[in-house]
């Protein structure tokens, strides 16, 4: 393995088979990177298949001659992986998080209010249908009294006209007609907003993966270009070669004396500022998890209502009304009509003209088996799980930060060891001054 990193951060290439050796590691890590350009394209990013091929292999071609001709460029490389657990690899990271909750958690969240809003639906229409059905009732039970009321046993009391006159709307086709225009532009409005939010959601993705690829690309250039051009930059850490300069010229107590501000690149030991760092970078990533419990609890919620609408909807029983009509009307006596009575013959009773006295029996239903309600969605476990890995990750980079940066540090030191030797003169003469 040594043997194998040594030559591939060489500058040139001894001999031919020093440069098969690095052509080879340079093709494994391409094809590596490339399927995992491919996956990422294709999966996260959603392009086309071919759009994704035609990427990865371009990509993979691109990289293999950068790698096998471009120093620097491998050392960049090099150094990507541990940036990854640096502020710009947590941004990555958090940026697919955010977009794995959003892709996954929004749309889950948009389906369960529309089941809530076909529920509200169905009852509306069911609701509808049983009060025109009442207004029916009350259509026959008026007649039914008219009638009553024309069948009086003494046609003198009979009246002109003895039924009710209701005004019913016998066409019902409107209201429905109505009502489902109503509930298809609510439909449509839902589905464009959610088109809306998935291609917002989808050109978002996209744009921050490059950019925060750009970022990584940038960090890792960045760093190196410091470390090259200068000498005090990250050049705090006892390494073999101060170790071994300090010994060759009778100073090793230089090391010993400063070792409260010097770091071992290899050991544990963290600074205070160190410390205080990840403790501020574990605040901010404490705050955009909240923020995405409330996403996921709003899904819940969302959820809950949902599944409580349409179980409440199914056991909603039928509301029975039950219509009873008593009437009885008679010939009350007045001071006039006893008189007429004697000179008629007639008995001076009170007459009864008539008794109607009759129940009537209706449903009000809220329900119907007959209605379209989609079930309600639950939520993924499997994306709280993923969201939840994803956030051990980025606590994990936030106290690994410090030993990331070490590890860049040890990578550009292999790739150009004369600058090395530079900064390890620098160091020890700077702490040869302040002894």
């Amino acid at each position: 393995m040594a043997d194998l990193w040594w030559i591939y951060s060489k500058p040139v290439p001894a001999d031919g088979r020093e440069l098969w050796t690095l052509f080879l590691q340079c093709s494994c890590i391409t094809v590596v990177i490339g399927g995992l350009f491919y996956n990422w394209v294709f999966a996260s990013l959603e392009y086309s298949w071919h759009l994704s091929v035609a990427m990865a292999v371009s990509f993979s071609l691109l990289l293999l001659l950068t790698l096998l001709l471009v120093h620097p460029a491998r050392c960049v490389f090099s150094m990507i992986m541990p940036t990854l657990g640096t502020k710009q690899g947590r941004q990555l990271l958090l940026s697919t998080c955010i977009m794995i909750a959003v892709v996954n958690i929004t749309p889950n969240i948009i389906s369960n209010i529309k089941t809530i809003l076909q529920v509200i639906k169905c009852i509306c229409k069911n609701s509808s249908d049983s009060l025109l059905n009442s207004t029916a009732l009350l259509d026959k039970v008026s007649w039914e009294f008219g009638d009553a009321i024309q069948d009086t046993i003494h046609s003198i009391y009979k009246p002109m006209n003895g039924h009710f006159r209701f005004s019913l709307l016998q066409n019902s086709s409107l209201i429905y007609q109505k009502m489902h225009l109503a509930g298809e532009k609510i439909s449509r409005d839902f589905s464009s907003v959610e088109v809306l939010v998935k291609d917002s959601i989808r050109v978002t993705k996209r744009l921050a993966a490059g950019f925060f690829m750009l970022c990584l690309c940038f960090e890792s250039t960045w760093y190196l270009k410091n470390y090259l051009t200068d000498l005090r930059f990250d050049n705090f850490y006892i390494t073999k070669k101060l170790e071994r300069l300090a010994t060759d010229r009778r100073a090793a107590h230089l090391l010993v004396g400063s070792s409260k501000k010097l770091i071992r690149p290899r050991g544990l030991k963290l600074s205070w500022e160190e410390v205080v760092l990840c403790l501020v970078r574990a605040m901010l990533v404490t705050v955009a998890l909240m923020l995405m419990l409330v996403l996921v609890a709003m899904d819940h919620f969302a959820f809950s209502m949902a599944d409580t609408a349409v179980t409440k909807a199914a056991q909603f029983s039928t509301v029975p009304v039950t219509l009873n009509i008593k009437y009885k009307v008679g010939a009350g006596l007045s001071w006039l009509m006893p008189f007429l009575f004697k000179v008629f013959g007639r008995p001076s009773e009170e007459l009864l003209l008539g008794d109607f006295n009759r129940t009537y029996h209706h449903h009000l239903i809220f329900s119907s088996a007959c209605c379209s309600i989609s079930p309600p969605t639950p939520p993924n476990p499997s994306v709280l799980l993923v969201v939840g890995l994803l956030f051990c990750i980025l606590y994990t980079t936030v106290f690994l930060e410090a030993y990331t940066r070490r590890l860049c540090r040890g990578i550009a030191a292999s790739f150009f060891q004369s600058c090395e030797e530079r900064r390890v003169l620098y160091l020890y003469r700077k702490l040869s001054r302040r002894h």
